[in-house]
């Protein structure tokens, strides 16, 4: 059967990792948390199709907006869980770059509750 749409070698995949759909991650806690208190019943699905294009394609206005009139919360909130999100992930980058042992130890416990 044809892929419809850009195959896995396209440039547009470039950097994408595959884990960021079932990884743990801040954003996709965060928008859980906010998804299943506003009673949404695939607060899940939201989550996972929203946490990765988090970080692969960032956060235009139009996603904060949205993921905001369905959590009940201002696009400001929804960008500011999206920042504290791209900060821990450069955060893990920079580990992952440079692993200096007590840097790693430190934080081996959120990565591997991340895993």
């Amino acid at each position: 059967m044809p892929i419809i749409g850009p195959g896995p070698d396209d440039p547009e995949y470039d950097n994408w990792d595959p884990a960021w759909r079932h990884q743990d991650t801040p954003f996709r806690r965060w928008l859980l948390e906010k998804l299943t208190e506003a009673g949404w019943s695939f607060a899940a699905e939201i989550a996972t199709s929203s946490a990765p294009a988090n970080r692969y394609n960032g956060l235009t206005d139009i996603d904060a907006g949205n993921l905001a009139s369905l959590i009940g919360c201002s696009p400001d909130e929804v960008r500011a869980a999206h920042k504290a999100d791209l900060a821990d992930w450069r955060q893990e980058q920079q580990l992952r770059d440079h692993p200096d042992l007590a840097v790693l130890d430190v934080d081996l416990d959120r990565l591997w509750r991340r895993s």
